[in-house]
Protein backbone atom coordinates (compact mmCIF):
# COMPACT_ATOMS: atom_id res chain seq x y z
CA UNK A 1 0.00 0.00 0.00
CA UNK A 2 1.49 3.45 -0.83
CA UNK A 3 2.25 5.45 2.00
CA UNK A 4 1.63 8.97 2.40
CA UNK A 5 2.03 12.10 4.36
CA UNK A 6 0.24 14.94 4.99
CA UNK A 7 1.92 18.10 5.14
CA UNK A 8 0.11 21.68 6.51
CA UNK A 9 0.94 24.83 4.15
CA UNK A 10 1.71 26.41 7.80
CA UNK A 11 4.55 24.63 8.27
CA UNK A 12 6.29 25.19 4.79
CA UNK A 13 5.41 28.57 4.00
CA UNK A 14 8.05 30.35 5.57
CA UNK A 15 6.44 33.54 6.51
CA UNK A 16 7.09 35.14 10.15
CA UNK A 17 3.75 35.68 10.67
CA UNK A 18 0.88 32.77 9.68
CA UNK A 19 -1.95 34.85 9.66
CA UNK A 20 -2.02 35.08 5.53
CA UNK A 21 -1.02 31.49 5.47
CA UNK A 22 -3.99 28.67 4.86
CA UNK A 23 -3.72 25.84 7.07
CA UNK A 24 -5.25 23.43 4.37
CA UNK A 25 -3.76 20.15 4.22
CA UNK A 26 -2.07 18.60 1.41
CA UNK A 27 -0.70 15.09 0.98
CA UNK A 28 2.38 14.41 -0.49
CA UNK A 29 3.44 11.12 -1.20
CA UNK A 30 6.29 9.71 0.87
CA UNK A 31 9.78 9.88 -1.12
CA UNK A 32 12.52 7.79 -0.64
CA UNK A 33 16.12 9.21 0.83
CA UNK A 34 18.30 8.13 -1.20
CA UNK A 35 22.16 7.87 -0.61
CA UNK A 36 24.93 9.51 -2.98
CA UNK A 37 26.09 7.51 -6.23
CA UNK A 38 28.67 5.58 -4.88
CA UNK A 39 31.73 5.89 -7.13
CA UNK A 40 32.68 7.78 -9.85
CA UNK A 41 29.45 8.46 -12.39
CA UNK A 42 29.37 8.37 -15.95
CA UNK A 43 25.30 8.74 -16.90
CA UNK A 44 23.58 11.90 -16.05
CA UNK A 45 20.15 12.32 -17.33
CA UNK A 46 18.06 15.22 -17.17
CA UNK A 47 14.32 17.04 -18.42
CA UNK A 48 12.01 19.30 -18.24
CA UNK A 49 8.26 20.82 -18.44
CA UNK A 50 6.30 18.02 -16.75
CA UNK A 51 2.55 18.69 -16.01
CA UNK A 52 1.72 17.21 -12.96
CA UNK A 53 -1.70 16.96 -14.56
CA UNK A 54 -0.49 14.59 -17.29
CA UNK A 55 0.79 10.86 -17.62
CA UNK A 56 4.29 10.72 -17.76
CA UNK A 57 5.72 7.03 -19.16
CA UNK A 58 9.29 8.31 -20.31
CA UNK A 59 9.98 8.95 -16.91
CA UNK A 60 9.76 4.74 -16.50
CA UNK A 61 11.70 3.99 -19.70
CA UNK A 62 14.69 6.41 -18.12
CA UNK A 63 14.17 5.04 -14.33
CA UNK A 64 14.91 1.39 -16.52
CA UNK A 65 18.55 2.85 -18.05
CA UNK A 66 19.77 2.61 -14.16
CA UNK A 67 21.41 6.55 -14.39
CA UNK A 68 23.78 7.80 -11.76
CA UNK A 69 21.72 10.76 -11.56
CA UNK A 70 18.86 12.34 -12.82
CA UNK A 71 18.54 16.15 -13.15
CA UNK A 72 15.32 17.97 -12.88
CA UNK A 73 16.18 21.89 -14.83
CA UNK A 74 12.37 23.77 -14.59
CA UNK A 75 8.66 23.53 -15.09
CA UNK A 76 9.03 20.18 -12.98
CA UNK A 77 5.38 20.94 -12.45
CA UNK A 78 2.85 23.84 -13.54
CA UNK A 79 2.47 25.53 -10.66
CA UNK A 80 1.68 29.73 -11.92
CA UNK A 81 -0.23 31.00 -8.89
CA UNK A 82 0.56 33.40 -5.63
CA UNK A 83 -1.53 30.57 -3.58
CA UNK A 84 1.40 28.59 -2.13
CA UNK A 85 -1.65 26.09 -0.96
CA UNK A 86 -2.24 25.73 -4.34
CA UNK A 87 1.21 25.51 -5.53
CA UNK A 88 1.78 23.05 -2.73
CA UNK A 89 -1.29 20.70 -4.19
CA UNK A 90 0.77 20.52 -7.39
CA UNK A 91 3.73 19.15 -6.25
CA UNK A 92 1.53 17.12 -4.23
CA UNK A 93 0.02 15.50 -7.39
CA UNK A 94 3.82 15.30 -8.96
CA UNK A 95 5.00 13.03 -5.73
CA UNK A 96 1.65 10.27 -5.97
CA UNK A 97 2.76 9.69 -9.52
CA UNK A 98 4.12 6.13 -9.40
CA UNK A 99 6.39 7.27 -12.47
CA UNK A 100 7.92 10.01 -10.67
CA UNK A 101 8.17 7.33 -7.70
CA UNK A 102 10.25 4.93 -10.37
CA UNK A 103 12.57 7.49 -10.95
CA UNK A 104 13.10 8.06 -7.64
CA UNK A 105 13.70 4.93 -6.65
CA UNK A 106 15.97 4.32 -9.56
CA UNK A 107 18.77 6.92 -8.68
CA UNK A 108 19.14 10.23 -7.25
CA UNK A 109 17.57 13.37 -8.16
CA UNK A 110 18.22 16.83 -7.85
CA UNK A 111 16.47 19.91 -9.30
CA UNK A 112 16.73 23.34 -9.82
CA UNK A 113 13.22 25.32 -11.11
CA UNK A 114 12.08 27.74 -14.00
CA UNK A 115 9.46 30.02 -14.79
CA UNK A 116 6.06 27.86 -14.08
CA UNK A 117 7.27 25.85 -10.42
CA UNK A 118 8.47 29.31 -10.08
CA UNK A 119 5.70 30.81 -10.06
CA UNK A 120 4.30 32.60 -12.87
CA UNK A 121 5.21 32.12 -16.93
CA UNK A 122 8.07 34.20 -17.66
CA UNK A 123 8.94 35.20 -14.43
CA UNK A 124 11.83 37.12 -12.88
CA UNK A 125 12.54 39.38 -9.85
CA UNK A 126 8.87 41.01 -9.97
CA UNK A 127 7.31 37.59 -8.18
CA UNK A 128 6.12 38.94 -4.99
CA UNK A 129 5.86 34.93 -3.78
CA UNK A 130 9.85 34.34 -4.50
CA UNK A 131 10.50 33.52 -1.21
CA UNK A 132 7.17 31.48 -0.38
CA UNK A 133 7.65 29.13 -3.46
CA UNK A 134 11.60 28.57 -2.47
CA UNK A 135 10.72 27.05 0.64
CA UNK A 136 8.11 24.79 -0.61
CA UNK A 137 10.58 23.70 -3.39
CA UNK A 138 13.23 23.33 -1.14
CA UNK A 139 10.92 21.23 1.15
CA UNK A 140 9.53 19.32 -1.27
CA UNK A 141 13.25 18.14 -3.10
CA UNK A 142 14.44 17.18 0.32
CA UNK A 143 17.03 19.80 1.10
CA UNK A 144 18.34 19.69 3.98
CA UNK A 145 17.17 22.24 6.75
CA UNK A 146 20.99 23.03 7.64
CA UNK A 147 21.98 23.42 3.55
CA UNK A 148 23.71 26.75 2.52
CA UNK A 149 21.12 26.54 -0.09
CA UNK A 150 18.78 27.72 2.60
CA UNK A 151 20.70 30.69 3.79
CA UNK A 152 20.74 32.70 0.65
CA UNK A 153 18.60 34.37 -2.08
CA UNK A 154 17.61 31.76 -4.86
CA UNK A 155 18.14 28.06 -5.27
CA UNK A 156 21.53 28.10 -7.03
CA UNK A 157 24.00 24.93 -5.87
CA UNK A 158 26.22 22.61 -6.94
CA UNK A 159 27.74 19.00 -6.47
CA UNK A 160 30.57 16.79 -6.92
CA UNK A 161 30.81 13.37 -7.65
CA UNK A 162 33.07 11.31 -8.32
CA UNK A 163 37.30 11.05 -7.59
CA UNK A 164 39.88 13.41 -8.52
CA UNK A 165 40.58 12.33 -11.59
CA UNK A 166 36.64 11.50 -12.75
CA UNK A 167 35.15 14.68 -11.27
CA UNK A 168 31.78 15.68 -12.59
CA UNK A 169 30.60 19.39 -10.85
CA UNK A 170 27.01 19.58 -11.37
CA UNK A 171 26.07 23.69 -11.48
CA UNK A 172 22.21 24.51 -11.02
CA UNK A 173 21.55 27.81 -11.64
CA UNK A 174 18.75 29.90 -10.60
CA UNK A 175 17.36 32.27 -13.64
CA UNK A 176 14.70 33.13 -12.07
CA UNK A 177 14.53 35.36 -8.51
CA UNK A 178 17.33 37.59 -9.78
CA UNK A 179 16.48 37.80 -13.24
CA UNK A 180 15.44 41.46 -14.64
CA UNK A 181 12.59 41.95 -16.63
CA UNK A 182 12.40 40.87 -20.46
CA UNK A 183 11.79 43.52 -23.07
CA UNK A 184 9.62 43.46 -25.76
CA UNK A 185 8.72 44.31 -29.42
CA UNK A 186 5.69 45.84 -30.99
CA UNK A 187 4.92 42.05 -32.27
CA UNK A 188 5.17 40.71 -28.48
CA UNK A 189 8.38 38.95 -28.80
CA UNK A 190 11.38 38.62 -26.50
CA UNK A 191 14.14 40.89 -27.98
CA UNK A 192 17.62 41.70 -26.31
CA UNK A 193 18.10 43.81 -23.18
CA UNK A 194 21.60 46.04 -23.44
CA UNK A 195 21.36 48.03 -20.50
CA UNK A 196 24.41 47.03 -18.58
CA UNK A 197 22.37 46.54 -15.52
CA UNK A 198 20.31 43.96 -16.79
CA UNK A 199 21.05 40.69 -15.24
CA UNK A 200 19.91 37.01 -15.35
CA UNK A 201 22.21 35.74 -11.89
CA UNK A 202 22.24 38.82 -9.93
CA UNK A 203 25.46 39.78 -8.56
CA UNK A 204 25.61 37.43 -5.47
CA UNK A 205 25.27 34.32 -7.84
CA UNK A 206 27.36 35.85 -10.19
CA UNK A 207 30.08 35.81 -7.30
CA UNK A 208 29.56 32.17 -6.07
CA UNK A 209 29.53 30.87 -9.84
CA UNK A 210 33.11 32.57 -9.91
CA UNK A 211 34.45 30.62 -6.96
CA UNK A 212 32.43 27.07 -8.64
CA UNK A 213 34.61 27.18 -11.91
CA UNK A 214 37.83 27.72 -9.51
CA UNK A 215 36.82 24.20 -7.70
CA UNK A 216 38.42 21.30 -9.40
CA UNK A 217 36.77 19.36 -11.77
CA UNK A 218 37.31 17.02 -14.96
CA UNK A 219 33.68 18.11 -16.35
CA UNK A 220 31.53 20.72 -15.45
CA UNK A 221 27.57 20.56 -16.33
CA UNK A 222 26.26 23.43 -15.51
CA UNK A 223 22.09 23.23 -15.63
CA UNK A 224 20.57 26.37 -17.27
CA UNK A 225 16.91 26.31 -17.49
CA UNK A 226 16.46 27.94 -20.70
CA UNK A 227 18.56 27.77 -23.49
CA UNK A 228 21.83 29.12 -23.11
CA UNK A 229 23.44 28.56 -26.41
CA UNK A 230 20.35 28.72 -28.72
CA UNK A 231 20.24 31.83 -31.35
CA UNK A 232 17.66 34.45 -30.65
CA UNK A 233 14.56 33.46 -31.66
CA UNK A 234 11.79 35.62 -29.84
CA UNK A 235 11.09 33.37 -26.95
CA UNK A 236 13.37 33.22 -23.89
CA UNK A 237 17.05 32.18 -23.71
CA UNK A 238 20.22 34.19 -22.54
CA UNK A 239 20.16 35.53 -26.00
CA UNK A 240 17.82 38.01 -24.74
CA UNK A 241 20.90 39.13 -22.22
CA UNK A 242 23.45 39.31 -24.60
CA UNK A 243 25.71 40.93 -22.11
CA UNK A 244 24.66 38.48 -19.44
CA UNK A 245 25.64 35.67 -22.22
CA UNK A 246 29.22 37.38 -22.66
CA UNK A 247 29.65 37.72 -19.30
CA UNK A 248 29.28 33.65 -18.97
CA UNK A 249 31.94 33.21 -21.78
CA UNK A 250 34.12 35.32 -20.06
CA UNK A 251 34.13 34.38 -16.34
CA UNK A 252 34.54 30.52 -17.68
CA UNK A 253 38.26 31.99 -20.05
CA UNK A 254 38.97 34.15 -16.32
CA UNK A 255 38.49 30.68 -14.57
CA UNK A 256 40.33 29.43 -17.19
CA UNK A 257 37.82 26.31 -16.41
CA UNK A 258 37.94 23.32 -18.43
CA UNK A 259 35.16 21.09 -19.30
CA UNK A 260 32.21 23.49 -19.24
CA UNK A 261 28.76 22.09 -21.03
CA UNK A 262 25.42 23.30 -20.19
CA UNK A 263 22.31 21.13 -20.47
CA UNK A 264 18.88 23.22 -20.61
CA UNK A 265 15.07 23.11 -20.75
CA UNK A 266 12.30 25.20 -21.17
CA UNK A 267 11.27 24.68 -25.13
CA UNK A 268 9.57 21.86 -25.87
CA UNK A 269 12.13 20.25 -28.02
CA UNK A 270 15.56 18.50 -27.61
CA UNK A 271 18.71 19.90 -29.66
CA UNK A 272 22.36 20.09 -29.48
CA UNK A 273 23.62 23.59 -30.20
CA UNK A 274 27.26 24.85 -30.13
CA UNK A 275 28.56 28.02 -29.23
CA UNK A 276 32.03 28.73 -31.02
CA UNK A 277 33.66 32.42 -29.24
CA UNK A 278 37.36 33.66 -29.35
CA UNK A 279 39.84 32.14 -26.85
CA UNK A 280 37.59 29.65 -25.37
CA UNK A 281 36.82 26.05 -26.55
CA UNK A 282 33.56 25.02 -28.18
CA UNK A 283 30.29 25.54 -25.58
CA UNK A 284 28.15 22.65 -26.07
CA UNK A 285 24.20 23.02 -24.70
CA UNK A 286 22.50 20.08 -24.66
CA UNK A 287 18.86 20.88 -24.33
CA UNK A 288 16.17 18.54 -23.66
CA UNK A 289 12.50 19.51 -22.23
CA UNK A 290 9.34 17.74 -23.11
CA UNK A 291 8.63 15.03 -20.19
CA UNK A 292 4.67 16.19 -20.63
CA UNK A 293 4.56 18.80 -23.10
CA UNK A 294 5.32 19.22 -27.07
CA UNK A 295 6.62 22.24 -29.37
CA UNK A 296 4.96 21.13 -32.12
CA UNK A 297 7.23 22.83 -34.79
CA UNK A 298 10.60 23.33 -35.37
CA UNK A 299 11.94 26.82 -34.32
CA UNK A 300 15.28 27.82 -36.40
CA UNK A 301 18.83 27.74 -34.63
CA UNK A 302 21.85 28.82 -36.19
CA UNK A 303 23.18 26.80 -33.57
CA UNK A 304 21.74 23.61 -33.71
CA UNK A 305 24.34 20.03 -34.36
CA UNK A 306 21.87 17.78 -36.71
CA UNK A 307 18.28 17.75 -36.28
CA UNK A 308 15.76 18.86 -33.14
CA UNK A 309 14.01 16.34 -31.94
CA UNK A 310 10.11 17.37 -31.52
CA UNK A 311 8.79 14.33 -29.53
CA UNK A 312 8.66 13.15 -25.26
CA UNK A 313 12.13 13.66 -25.07
CA UNK A 314 14.86 13.11 -22.15
CA UNK A 315 18.62 14.36 -22.51
CA UNK A 316 21.20 12.37 -20.87
CA UNK A 317 24.96 13.29 -20.50
CA UNK A 318 27.12 9.85 -20.64
CA UNK A 319 30.74 9.54 -20.23
CA UNK A 320 33.32 6.46 -21.62
CA UNK A 321 35.69 7.25 -18.60
CA UNK A 322 37.84 4.26 -19.96
CA UNK A 323 39.22 5.79 -22.55
CA UNK A 324 42.94 8.04 -22.46
CA UNK A 325 40.78 10.96 -23.60
CA UNK A 326 37.13 10.04 -21.94
CA UNK A 327 34.34 10.44 -24.55
CA UNK A 328 31.29 12.00 -23.78
CA UNK A 329 27.67 11.51 -25.30
CA UNK A 330 25.28 13.97 -26.06
CA UNK A 331 21.88 11.61 -26.03
CA UNK A 332 18.31 12.15 -26.25
CA UNK A 333 16.54 9.39 -25.47
CA UNK A 334 12.29 9.09 -26.53
CA UNK A 335 9.16 7.88 -24.61
CA UNK A 336 9.88 4.31 -24.65
CA UNK A 337 13.46 4.68 -24.18
CA UNK A 338 14.57 4.86 -27.93
CA UNK A 339 17.33 6.69 -28.75
CA UNK A 340 16.65 10.04 -30.75
CA UNK A 341 20.25 11.66 -31.03
CA UNK A 342 23.42 10.73 -30.20
CA UNK A 343 26.84 13.15 -30.67
CA UNK A 344 30.05 12.28 -28.72
CA UNK A 345 33.28 14.59 -28.39
CA UNK A 346 36.28 14.01 -26.41
CA UNK A 347 37.10 15.46 -23.07
CA UNK A 348 40.37 17.49 -24.98
CA UNK A 349 37.84 19.27 -27.38
CA UNK A 350 36.75 21.09 -24.48
CA UNK A 351 39.93 21.95 -22.47
CA UNK A 352 42.36 24.84 -22.38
Amino acid sequence: MKMKLVVLLSIVCGLSSLSSCKTDSVILCNRPQHTEPQGNISKIAFGSCASQNKEQPILNAIAAKKNDLFVYLGDNIYGDTQDMNVLLTKYGKLSCKPEFQNLLNSCKVIATWDDHDYGVNDGGVEYPKKEESKNIFLDFWNEPKVSERRNHAGIYTSYYYGDSAHRVQIILMDLRTFRTHLITDSAGNYIPNADASATMLGAEQWAWLQNELLQPAQLRIIGSSTQFGRSLDGYEAWENFPLEQQKMFQTIRDAHASGVVFISGDVHLGELSKRVEPNLYPIYDLTSSGITQLEGSDVPNTYRVGNVNLDYNVGTIEIDWSQTDPEIFFKIYGVNGNEMYNYSIHLSEIHF
